[in-house]
């Protein structure tokens, strides 16, 4: 009896350390990919999949450096080149993140239609190898170019499931996760409620692109609203340090702490209206 109790003491101490002992393993299991890694997904989803992240943080540090110079030429504040130029900073990352819920918001009303197309392709007897090979020829213009990826990918390897991890690499998008992990499943598994499924999942994603359309319609208004009123301080401000006096009031002490604490209050109520009034994006499960 003590021994058993021994064996599972130390069992338990050996799995509460697993963690620390092994990290890797660890690390593989993280379901949120660190900053660099949200950042490629985001550059992929944006279409910038041949820049790397180097020369994404180069052009960045240009971006910001020239705005700054450009700003301090015009408007001779120190306080307000610096703030604009770390404004200019990030803009690169802005646009790269608007880019990327453009394209998503674009896909969204296109995935019910590619799974309208596979559930053509299984009733007509074709191996879902083929079906989803055939989306490059007759699915949504957006999708053709991943799954002809697929179709070249499939063909020369003739590994199903490392394709469907490749062309999810490529869409980056947690629906078309789970419409090609629905398909590695029925694959593994086997059954004959694949299209049952895939209609019912095709359902769904009509019902969620319409809500979420009307929400956003209802809501853009709102942002462009709260996005005015966060700049125009700024422009004011620009204006206003265009004259000398101005500028010499705000190249001081006082003028400085003015414009920072402006700078943060602008930043945190911005990133607050945006968490209040966006949407919660659906998370990739299945990566």
């Amino acid at each position: 009896m003590i021994l058993l109790l021994g064996c599972s003491l130390g069992l338990g101490l050996l799995l509460t350390a697993s963690p620390f002992l092994w990290p890797a393993a660890r690390r593989a299991l993280r379901s949120t990919p660190g900053v660099v890694g949200r950042l490629q997904e985001r550059m992929r989803q944006a279409g910038l999949r041949a820049v790397s992240v180097p020369t994404f943080a180069i052009v960045s540090l240009i971006v910001g450096a020239v705005t700054t110079a450009a700003v301090f030429v015009f408007v001779p504040v120190v306080a307000l080149a610096v703030a604009a130029g770390l404004v200019a900073l990030a803009l690169p990352t802005a646009v790269v993140n608007w880019r990327a819920r453009a394209g998503r918001r674009a896909n969204r009303v296109v995935w019910p239609d590619v799974v309208d197309h596979l559930v053509s392709a299984v009733r007509s007897g074709l191996s879902l190898p083929d079906g989803v090979a055939l989306l490059a020829h007759n699915g949504p213009a957006p999708t053709r170019e991943a799954f002809a990826e697929f179709e070249s990918d499939f063909t020369a390897s003739g590994n199903f499931a490392r394709s469907l991890d490749r062309v999810k690499e490529r869409l980056g998008d947690p629906v078309a996760d789970r419409i090609l992990e629905t398909l590695r499943m029925s694959r593994e598994v086997g059954g004959n409620e694949l299209p049952a499924v895939l209609r019912a999942l095709a359902a769904h994603l009509r019902q969620e692109a319409a809500i979420r359309g009307e929400v956003e319609a209802r809501q853009s208004w709102v942002m462009n609203a709260a996005r005015l009123g966060a700049a125009a301080p700024w422009v004011i401000l620009a204006l206003l340090a265009t004259r000398p006096e101005a500028a010499a009031a705000y190249n001081t002490s006082v003028g400085i702490a003015v414009i920072v604490g402006g700078l943060v209050v602008t930043v945190v109520a911005y990133r607050a209206m945006i968490a209040l009034a966006r949407l919660p994006e659906e998370r990739r499960w299945f990566r």
